[in-house]
């Protein structure tokens, strides 16, 4: 038992449940005093190494696919800096770049050229970054918690509650201003009410351990989403000359990027990212099913409530800012199992650089397909999801990965 504790990442002593009694009879002979029956939690620990060996890398080695995800990011980063509908050189960046460092040559850089560049281009790429990589980790910890290869970040009322505040915002007539703390005040109030409508299960004499309360959350989640999107629609069919800024930002979009937008959503970002890394072992447990992380001392329940908080709490942030940005949190993922194998100590760190990098690009195509004008990055998102559904669909080995 301490074997197979250590190797799961787990501290303190077993539960009751995980401790076998001396001198009873198992399968019709008697186990010796002294020599306790260790079956079931090995077992256990083998069903974890087993689901983590299915992939190319092993669960001990989670170094290389997070330097190859890093790599992609800087590519990802240096496009997005470098691409846009203004036609800017690479020379003319890279001098509007350097121009602010400390110590740097003596270039010329003319104002049009360091305003593109560090007002406009530079602000959307960090934002991109931080939204991306709290959509796919969230997505990542989402579907660790709740054991369900199909959710995503909005799968508790994130989206619903998050559109009602902004067109609240909108159809009220108030500063737009106001749409990003509307909009994350909706989000995490329709997660809230969403946790407390599924845990009375919970309460009510169900197991902590049992699948159930996982199962009526995600109906809550369901229920309380489309309550919410009801009273948004209702609200744009009686505004609908509001309709185009309501669909606008529904559809996402990171156009109206800026320094201070980035500064906000900061703190939100770094505690989320810290949280949900620091579950990711505990998640790798729960992958053996919620009975036997039970029995090796997870407090289930206190795991899920506290991946679901941090997850919220960066995509609520990452909402406010961009909009209602999907298939982010269930493309990534899935991706990086398919390449990296399923063990959380790799998908939820590599989801959060690869996100990142997906969006910082998603955005560079979405900027530059039409220009001058844009195409909702909502848009360029779910043309890429919906041909990644139909791969997983048609793949043996991606559904087994991803089962």
């Amino acid at each position: 038992m301490t074997a197979t504790r250590k190797l799961l990442g787990l501290g303190g002593k077993p539960t009751a449940a995980a401790r076998p009694v001396h001198g009873l009879r198992q399968n019709g002979r008697r186990e010796p005093a002294g020599r306790p029956d260790q079956r079931a939690p090995a077992e256990s620990a083998k069903r974890v190494d087993s689901a983590s060996s299915q992939g190319r890398v092993r669960l001990g080695r989670p170094t290389k696919p997070i330097l190859v995800a890093c790599l992609v990011l800087l590519v990802a980063i240096a496009v997005g800096v470098a691409v846009g509908p203004a036609g800017l050189s690479l020379q003319q960046v890279a001098a509007a770049l350097v121009v602010r460092l400390p110590w740097h040559p003596h270039v010329f850089v003319t104002p049009l050229d360091n305003a593109i560049v560090w007002q406009i281009r530079l602000p959307r790429v960090v934002l991109g970054v931080l939204v991306g990589s709290m959509l796919a980790g969230g997505g990542a910890a989402y579907q660790g918690v709740f054991r369900n290869p199909l959710a995503d970040p909005y799968l508790l009322g994130v989206a619903a509650g998050g559109g009602l505040g902004a067109t609240i915002v909108v159809v009220s007539g108030a500063s737009t201003a106001l749409m990003p703390p509307a909009a994350f005040a909706g989000a995490t109030g329709a997660v809230a009410l969403t946790y407390l409508l599924g845990s009375g299960a919970g309460r009510s004499g169900e197991s902590p351990a049992g699948g159930n309360g996982t199962g009526s959350i995600l109906l809550a989640g369901i229920a309380v989403a489309a309550l919410l999107t009801a009273f948004q629609t209702y609200l744009q069919q009686e505004h609908s000359q509001t309709l185009t800024t309501v669909y606008s930002w529904i559809l996402g979009g990171l156009s109206a990027a800026t320094w201070s937008q980035i500064w906000t959503v900061l703190p939100y970002v770094a505690v989320s990212a810290v949280a949900l890394l620091v579950h990711r072992r505990l998640l790798d447990v729960l992958r053996v099913g919620e009975t036997e992380a039970a029995s090796l001392g997870v407090n289930v329940a206190r795991v899920r409530l506290l991946v679901v908080i941090a997850a919220t709490l960066g995509v609520s942030a990452a909402v406010a800012v961009s909009g209602l940005i999907g298939f982010v949190g269930i493309i990534v993922p899935h991706v990086v199992r398919l390449m990296a194998g399923p063990s959380y100590r790799i998908v939820l760190p590599v989801s959060m650089i690869g996100g990142a990098a997906f969006l910082v690009l998603a955005d560079v195509a979405a900027r530059t397909v039409q220009a001058p004008s844009e195409v909702p990055i909502g848009v360029i998102t779910a043309v890429a999801g919906a041909p990644f559904f139909l791969f997983v669909l048609r793949s043996r080995r991606a559904r087994q990965v991803l089962s």
